[in-house]
């Protein structure tokens, strides 16, 4: 009878494991089939992808172009209504200080409430950012949504325009 305790591979599926460095009469003895010196004869010799001998490598030499917008990015921290829902009482109010309290987030910066799960109880939720799903959900069960008004990032100041001695005459 087949049971797990007694499979086994088919007869000449799996080959047996080289065993590297048992000895002279093994074949595989002394230097563990990596040949003699070298950069990769001994442990920590693999270099990663791209190394290029100590060169500057290709990806560095290339100049960079394009934009991106992780400077001006606004990271929130996110709470869905399922967790409003199990957490807070309804007709409670919920606030960025009152979910720090409840451990749903970990500190008062920027919050958004987001619509997953279903919502029951009425609440009163005070928040940064709302899904519109949220939105919907919160006011659908009788309850109110205010955004708490946050100052914009500061602009990042233009490049100031050099001015060349030789062009520039008078």
């Amino acid at each position: 009878m087949v049971g797990l305790n007694n499979l086994k591979p088919k007869w000449g599926s799996v080959h047996k494991k080289k065993r590297l460095g048992t000895g002279q009469g093994s074949g595989h003895g002394q230097t563990s089939t990596r040949g003699q010196k070298g950069q990769n004869s001994t442990s920590g010799g693999a270099k990663p992808d791209g190394f290029e001998g100590g060169q500057i490598p290709l990806l560095r030499r290339i100049p960079k172009s394009g934009f991106s917008n992780n400077r001006f990015r606004v990271i929130y921290q996110w709470v869905n209504i399922s967790s409003l829902e199990k957490n807070f009482k309804a007709g409670e109010e919920v606030t960025p200080e009152a979910m720090v309290k409840a451990r749903l987030v970990k500190h008062v910066e920027l919050i958004k409430v987001l619509g997953d799960g279903e919502i029951k109880k009425a609440l009163t939720v005070k928040a940064h950012a709302f899904s519109a799903g949220a939105k919907e959900k919160i006011e659908k069960a009788g309850g109110k949504t205010s955004l708490i008004e946050t100052s914009k990032p500061a602009e990042v100041p233009a490049k100031p325009v050099k001015k060349n001695a030789k062009t520039d005459k008078k």
